[in-house]
């Protein structure tokens, strides 16, 4: 601790130096003519003798490494992921610029005006002729992460993960053309993207536990929505028939490698196509998304390759049978029969039941992209029964890496028969079920005036970014995600106290 504050007073002092020598420690917009990335893109190939008429160019940066060397120096800047070197000699810069330069502390933020060489070592790098200074940093970077403590810091100052390692800028930078690439897609299929409430009366459109706030004004409370479903089907029946939200969730459950509270997922819906539809667009969206965002249908993870253009389907019964693992491998006939599906789960369902053994013995082994179609109407409460087997609806879930990714259904358009799904839904609420639907009168009435028929399909962003990237846990794939609060810092204490001295 004594270390940490000696060099938190040494730097505090460089402000006052820096000051002195007539730059502002916190400076002022600076007009840059390159990125470094776009330096590195256009003269990165180009040999010395191509350099030889000295291309002006004004960057800014991080400073990540300094090695001073009598009379000249270099170091290193970091702008966007990218690294460039910087020469800094005495008799190439002002008086001024030199003094600021050997005030120069790892961190600092700078911007440099000089021309493009490179070393006797090869490496391209800007002759500096001139320094600006932007911005000073306080405290010490970190050197590596390493340990579970460092992997809870690096969640908790994302800004220092971001800067320490280019792989987490990478993961980010995809997971935006992830969304980008769903985006322009949808646009192209005349799908129009729209807002809905995030703090509503009623939570609804999933199977989840709300957060629950209260409005001082109206008197009222309300919840953080858990999906966005009710109220786009509202719009599909007011004639907005192609509608997508790119939407954050909020879902008062646990935390895992795969589950955070807060959560973003597209949902889009489209008028007078059925899950058949949702199917066949679900593989272009996946297809076009894993190309544009990773430049290959074909990813890794864990080890393992991951095939977006080669995307399985199995109905949830053909699903159990084929990747049950070990004796007693059922057959058609078991999964059909209610009485061995109740011998064989704890459940007081057979629907609930062939879910629960689907889950046990099956989800785990999808890892390749995979569709898994016909689920029983007991955990269906929004979906369309299927007109051949009342008992089961139109409705499909999308596993990769071995966990869901996307659940879509045919959209249920009765309103009586909704109605008698939402009473069975508070009948499982009644009996202890905390996730179970409410009933959404409103939603009813809506259906009520007609909703033309309807496919509706919720896409996990974070889930589809970790497979993309690569990523093992849903934390490393959000820029902040929730974390429990970690006491007294002590910065704000610290500057307190130099405002003293």
């Amino acid at each position: 601790m004594a270390l940490e504050d000696d060099l938190w007073r040494q730097r505090h002092e460089r402000l006052t130096q820096i000051r002195n020598l007539g730059f502002e420690p916190y400076g002022q917009a600076f007009d840059f003519s390159h990125t470094i990335p776009q330096i590195v893109e256009s003269y990165g190939a180009k040999t010395a003798e191509e350099l030889a008429d000295k291309p002006q160019v004004k960057v800014a940066g991080r400073i990540l490494t300094v090695r001073r060397m009598g009379k000249a120096g270099f170091l290193t800047l970091l702008q966007n992921g990218e690294k460039l070197q910087i020469y800094v000699r005495k008799d190439a810069v002002s008086e001024n610029a030199y003094k600021l330069y050997e005030l120069l502390d790892i961190g600092d933020i700078i911007g440099v005006n000089g021309y493009l060489f490179r070393t006797k070592t090869n490496e391209l790098s800007i002759h500096v002729e001139d320094l600006t200074f932007l911005s000073k940093i306080m405290l010490v970077l970190p050197e590596k992460w390493h340990g579970l403590e460092d992997v809870e810091t690096r969640y908790r100052q994302r800004y220092l993960d971001l800067i320490s390692n280019t792989d987490v800028r990478k993961t980010f930078v995809t997971r935006s053309k992830i969304i980008s690439s769903l985006r322009r897609q949808l646009d192209a299929h005349g799908f129009l993207e729209v807002e809905t409430p995030m703090m509503q009366p009623l939570y609804g459109g999933a199977a989840a536990r709300p957060f629950k706030t209260h409005h001082n004004a109206l008197d009222i409370d309300l919840y953080l929505r858990i999906a966005p479903e009710l109220y786009l089907k509202r719009l599909v029946v007011g004639g907005l028939e192609r509608v997508y939200e790119i939407n954050r969730n909020f879902r008062n459950e646990g935390i895992s490698v795969r589950h955070n509270p807060e959560f973003t997922m597209l949902e889009f819906y489209q008028a007078y196509t059925d899950y058949r539809g949702m199917i066949k667009l679900s593989k272009e969206l996946l297809q076009q998304t894993a190309l544009e965002a990773t430049g290959t249908t074909k990813v890794t993870y864990a080890g393992r390759e991951i095939d977006f253009a080669n995307i399985r389907q199995f109905s949830m019964r053909e699903a159990l049978i084929e990747f049950w693992q070990g004796p007693d491998k059922p057959t058609m006939d078991n999964v059909k029969d209610p009485e061995w599906l109740l011998s064989h789960a704890r459940e007081s369902s057979p629907g609930a039941a062939l879910v629960q053994l689907f889950e046990r013995h099956a989800e785990e082994h999808l890892f390749d992209p995979t569709i898994i179609y016909d689920f029983p109407v007991e955990v269906s409460p929004l979906s369309k029964n299927k007109a051949d087997e009342p008992a089961f609806t139109e409705r499909f879930e999308i596993y990769a890496a071995g966990f869901e990714i996307a659940n879509a259904f045919t959209e249920l358009n009765d309103p009586q028969e909704q109605r008698r799904r939402f009473d069975q839904q508070l009948s499982r609420k009644e009996g202890g079920d905390a996730e179970a639907h409410m009933m959404d009168e409103d939603y009813v009435r809506a259906l009520a005036y007609g909703m033309p028929p309807a496919g509706g399909e919720g896409i996990g962003i974070d889930r589809l970014t970790m497979i993309l990237t690569d990523s093992k846990s849903i934390r490393d794939v959000i820029l902040f995600p929730l974390l429990r609060p970690e006491g007294e810092i002590g910065i704000a204490a610290k500057l307190r106290e130099l405002d003293g001295q």
